[in-house]
């Protein structure tokens, strides 16, 4: 369990810098950044945040259940936190598309540049997390966890966290922060 936290303290400095240098960035170009921002499409974005947050608490209510050895309703709960994932990457795909329709692409200007890095990286982990999730809903079929062996779960649990807690920053950083003129 402490190589995961390692892992997520370590993501989670990474991602800080990355936040921290795209703000320096909007500071120094805020006309562009604001124009830009302007052209997202924040209810999709809005959507976004609640599949996440919708994922992470059928994520934390399957933890839960194992830790009261129910384990008949844990699947369940991961298998909701795979579907979820799966449709957090079809809206951002969908969002992409929309985008590279209309020919803005991360050479468009440097608010596009920073928009697809930072969502194309939290898109990474989401697919990984979905991956830990479907192997973590496998397991639990196989009744592999219960309240005395739960580890490996709470590893997949902590990090599909992470994921949901990146997005809670990326969210408004990207698409609600105006930049006052």
């Amino acid at each position: 369990m402490d190589g995961v936290w390692v892992f997520i303290g370590a993501d989670s400095v990474i991602f800080a810098i990355l936040f921290l240098t795209f703000m320096q960035d909007r500071h120094a170009d805020a006309a562009v950044f604001e124009a830009s921002r302007q052209t997202l499409n924040a209810d999709l974005g809005g959507l976004d945040t609640l599949i996440l947050l919708t994922s992470s608490w059928l994520v934390a209510l399957a933890v839960q259940a194992v830790k009261r050895d129910e384990l008949n309703r844990a699947p369940r709960y991961l298998l909701g936190g795979v579907l979820t994932g799966l449709m957090f990457v079809a809206s951002k795909s969908t969002e992409y598309g929309q985008k590279f329709a209309v020919g803005i692409t991360p050479a468009t200007d440097p608010f596009y540049m920073w928009y697809f890095t930072l969502t194309g990286i939290h898109l990474a982990h989401v697919l990984l997390g979905t991956g830990l999730l479907t192997f973590a809903w496998r397991r639990s079929r196989q009744r592999r966890f219960d309240s005395g062996n739960r580890a490996v779960l709470e590893c997949v649990a902590s990090f599909w966290h992470l994921v949901d807690l990146l997005w809670i920053v990326l969210f408004p950083l990207l698409y609600l922060m105006r930049m006052a003129s």
